[in-house]
């Protein structure tokens, strides 16, 4: 086999490739043979019929396009390997010669991983957010905890508080005339989870136990169901019971019961551990975020689109997984937001775009400095995997090779050391967290003017 390789435009390439005319007899015999046994030939038992006449049965031209099934991706694939091209979509293919006795002949036009063009990678410079956890946050800490483990506690008098969960019977009118969907009976609503229309929960504060209500409100204009939207409606609602969460007392009891701990000093300070430690991680991300973006903005690199459409298709199938875990589907999702598909594929482009470009100049940088996952840094994470599901290592690692991802693993792999090693040559400063979000705030508005 013969493959040439032209380049036509910024990431495109043309390959022209050549098959010899042996291999391409072998694929039309092949096809021959997979054929054959489908038709019935008179004169003939099926499977039995002489190539020669099959060929005149079904016509040659026909014969060798089936050869191509077999015949075309596999030189294709030859040709990506000979010229060490890395193409990123299908490509556009186009039969040049295709005839018995005569090499076969094809071209195709390939979009091809852009050239990256690196900038400053080395010493870049960064800001750390410093760890300092206060007083207030443990404390917000514990009263989180309270929350956690409080109880529901149910009032046959009273009035509705924000917080509650009051247990209302309600019916909505438009103009008079009930809605469809507009009607509940025992309803467990929260005041203030914002689950119904602006200006519905707050009007139950202060209505009593049995009392009876009319909400007025108004359909947001981008309301999902059309006839509703932009219209006043009317609720009479009648609150039956009410839920209140009612606290323990922050003391040694209640460490004793939503901890391993005996006293409120020790809870408090397994809560400072534990508030350092995600506060840590989160600088570390933080670090690792700045120095990725640094990287890729002094980076010059031409994105082919397909590449782009690629991540916002994941990032729109990774959306439609989440609502799935919520118990929604993208398109009940579009209709709440009043969004087409258009519309939230364009939302996601910037996103994606610099997603694409990040993954790019990690890969530029991992090639530059000779970042490889070693067969030490695999075993490293596969024992991780294994740890963190409870495995055997030996049956994540059989697993990992059956489901092909391997490879993909080790891309992981390299990409976590190439940040690790922009994060080592980063200049680092460390600031308090409030000084670190005011430089973002007044960066992004020196950007936006």
């Amino acid at each position: 086999m013969k493959a040439n390789v032209e380049k036509i435009e910024t990431n495109q390439m043309l390959l022209e490739v050549e098959v010899d005319s042996q291999e391409l007899e072998k694929a039309a015999d092949q096809a021959y043979r997979r054929l054959v046994h489908k038709y019935n030939i008179p004169g003939f038992r099926k499977g039995k019929v002489p190539r020669a006449v099959f060929e005149r049965y079904v016509g040659t031209e026909f014969l060798y396009q089936e050869a191509l099934d077999g015949l075309l991706p596999n030189a294709y694939a030859e040709a990506v390997k000979e010229t060490a091209i890395e193409p990123v979509d299908q490509p556009e293919l186009e039969i040049v010669q295709l005839e018995a006795g005569k090499p076969f002949i094809f071209k195709a036009k390939v979009t091809v991983m852009p050239e990256v063009t690196l900038g400053e990678y080395k010493g870049l410079e960064v800001d750390k957010p410093v760890v300092n956890i206060t007083d207030e946050e443990v404390n917000n800490y514990l009263m989180a905890l309270q929350e956690r483990y409080a109880q529901l506690v149910t009032l046959e008098e009273g009035q509705v508080q924000a917080d509650d969960i009051a247990v209302i019977d309600f019916e909505g009118f438009v103009d008079g005339e009930p809605f469809e969907g507009g009607k509940g009976e025992d309803y467990p609503l929260g005041i203030g989870s914002n689950s119904f229309i602006p200006g519905f929960e707050e009007q139950l504060i202060g209505v009593a136990v049995g009392e009876e209500k009319d909400v007025v409100v108004t359909f947001p204009q981008e309301y999902h169901a059309e006839e509703l939207a932009g219209k006043e409606a009317v609720f009479k609602v009648k609150v039956k019971t009410i839920r209140r969460k009612e606290l323990s007392p922050l003391d040694d009891e209640f460490a004793k019961d939503v901890s391993e701990f005996d006293t409120l000093e020790e809870l408090k300070a397994d809560a400072r551990e534990k508030l350092e430690q995600s506060a840590r991680s989160r600088a570390e991300a933080v670090v690792r975020e700045q120095v990725i973006d640094k990287a890729a903005a002094n980076a010059q690199v031409e994105i082919p689109p397909v590449m782009i459409e690629r991540q916002i298709d994941y990032m729109v199938q990774e959306l439609g997984y989440n609502l799935q875990m919520q118990g929604l589907n993208l398109e009940q999702y579009l209709q709440f937001t009043g969004k087409t598909d258009a519309e939230l594929r364009e939302d996601y482009r910037e996103r994606a775009h610099k997603s694409v470009l990040a993954e790019l100049t990690l890969g530029a940088i991992a090639k530059a400095e000779n970042i490889q996952a070693t067969d030490e840094d695999v075993n490293r994470e596969l024992q991780k995997i294994a740890e963190r599901f409870q495995q055997d290592v030996e049956e994540v690692r059989e697993n990992v090779i059956k489901n092909n991802r391997l490879e993909s693993l080790k891309d992981s792999i390299v990409v976590d050391k190439t940040v690790d090693f922009l994060v080592e040559a980063a200049k680092i400063t460390e600031v308090n967290p409030a000084e670190a979000k005011n430089e973002e705030t007044v960066a992004e508005q020196t950007e936006e003017e």
